[in-house]
């Protein structure tokens, strides 16, 4: 079993910086995939950006060059730096954890990006 919990998400301006966190206990962190998800009103969940147990990353094309996904597994958490924000990326944002057929998830946390 493993918790996720999201914070640092909140009201940021387009063309500016926040930085998301996801804390996990409860199991062997280093050993599950970390997956960030995002889900705006009246559209579906969709995968923003992963990494893998070793490191390797991917990133939905609409993100690229913009956000980034990191993990600390001495601190049992996960990252999202998102910069050069955009009113598109307004939406909920959920962390995941994966690992064979388990899968888990935080509550998500709201993102707006408004000036």
């Amino acid at each position: 079993q493993v918790q996720l919990v999201e914070s640092g998400g909140g009201l940021g301006q387009p063309g500016g910086s926040l930085r998301l966190s996801c804390a996990a206990s409860g199991s062997i962190f280093s050993l599950y995939i970390m997956n960030w998800y995002r889900q705006a009103p009246g559209k579906k969940r969709e995968l923003v950006a992963t990494i893998t147990t070793t490191g390797n990353t991917y990133y939905v094309d609409s993100v690229k060059g913009r956000f980034t996904i990191s993990r600390d597994n001495a601190r049992n958490a996960a990252y999202l730096q998102m910069n050069s924000l955009k009113p598109e990326d307004t939406a909920v944002y959920y962390c995941n954890a994966a690992r064979a057929n388990l899968d888990y998830w935080g509550q998500g946390i709201q993102v707006t990006v408004s000036s």
